[in-house]
């Protein structure tokens, strides 16, 4: 971040809830919530993005989305989410670059389906939320213009809705954000770009590391993946502890508002002051054995699907297409081996794989 401040680093779980639940103080509205203050007209292009709203704006926007990220609503999917993981597990034999050919398709097809997007469009989304989610990678994004790359992926959402509008109603996402009411109004086809990207991006790059992190995780631990073959009941555990201790996103930010203080520290107005996830869910005075993986640890209060008004939307999506998952990958291979040397997304927000080559044995 040349020439600009430093931030204030919030390293405890204690620390971090106190920050998250506090959005009078620490606001993700007036900055972001990457440590890089956007210039002007970038912050205002995020002003639709729920990731970045204050209350009261946050819950009317917010609020009737919940409705339909509910436990019982997405449990519904799970037949889908099975029949997806199949046909893609089974196409997956032999010698496989896991994180891009494995990893990244199962989430941009849900989330696909989830919205209604036609499927012969399913790997235009999942490019662009890669390279949105990959800006700090010269690897990953190569000869991309990545700002040029988040526009089409927004234009296409704004004609996707214009296109929808135009139709009768279907049993999709994209329907119900359509009949609804945001703020008391209904959402305009530039907000639903906004929603759309957001919520595209984040489902498919965070359930990506879920699933690669999570099993080269288990894979480093072969005691634990064999106690998962030979008890699948496991898994939901082994889900919430791949996500505490690989959680898919390293930090985010908040500005202060007002001259505070946190552990007697004094943070000013307008300080940057960062919740460190990655820190967070290590923290000896919650977790016993903090640096320990441990598939059976109860109780698991990880931060990664954040807190109080940011609590994530998708929870019950992501764990049912982790838990989903791994169970059919389980029970298909029954030996998996690594070839060669993961290798890592250089990101100071992003905290996932960008390759782990296996070798899949039925």
């Amino acid at each position: 971040m040349p020439g600009e401040p430093g931030y204030w680093a919030v390293l405890k779980h204690a620390d971090v809830a106190h920050v998250a639940r506090n959005p009078e103080l620490f606001s993700a509205e007036r900055q972001g919530v990457l440590l890089e203050n956007l210039p002007p007209e970038r912050l205002e292009q995020t002003r639709n993005m729920i990731l970045m709203m204050d209350p009261p704006r946050h819950t009317e926007y917010r609020k009737p989305l919940a409705e339909h990220f509910k436990a019982r609503v997405i449990g519904e999917m799970e037949d889908r989410v099975r029949e997806l993981s199949r046909a893609l597990l089974e196409s997956a034999d032999g010698d496989v670059e896991f994180v891009h050919d494995v990893a990244g398709v199962l989430p941009s097809q849900v989330v696909g389906g989830l919205f209604g997007i036609p499927a012969e469009d399913w790997p235009s989304i999942r490019q662009w939320a890669e390279q949105s989610t990959s800006q700090q990678d010269p690897e990953l994004v190569g000869d991309f213009d990545v700002t040029a790359e988040l526009t089409k992926m927004a234009i296409y959402a704004i004609q996707f809705a214009m296109a929808r509008r135009a139709q009768e109603p279907k049993a999709d996402l994209t329907s119900l954000i359509l009949a609804g009411e945001f703020g008391g109004k209904a959402m305009s086809d530039l907000e639903f770009g906004s929603f759309f990207t957001q919520l595209v991006t984040a489902g498919n790059d965070t359930t990506k590391t879920m699933l690669s992190s999570g099993l080269e995780l288990l894979l480093q631990h072969p005691e634990q993946l064999a106690a998962l073959r030979a008890d699948p009941s496991l898994i939901p555990g082994a889900v919430e502890e791949i996500l505490r201790v690989a959680n898919p996103i390293h930090y985010f930010r908040r500005t202060a508002t007002a001259d505070t203080e946190i552990r007697g520290v004094p943070i000013k107005a307008g300080d940057k002051v960062a919740m460190w996830y990655t820190s967070a869910n290590r923290d000896e005075d919650v977790f016993a054995d903090a640096q320990r993986f441990d598939i059976r640890r109860n109780p698991n209060p990880h931060l990664s699907f954040g807190l109080a008004q940011h609590f994530c939307l998708g929870v019950h999506l992501a764990r049912l297409e982790g838990r989903v998952f791994l169970e059919e990958l389980l029970a298909r291979f029954p030996k998996i081996e690594q070839t060669g040397e993961s290798r890592r997304i250089r990101s100071n927000l992003n905290n996932g794989l960008k390759s782990l080559p296996l070798r899949l044995t039925r």
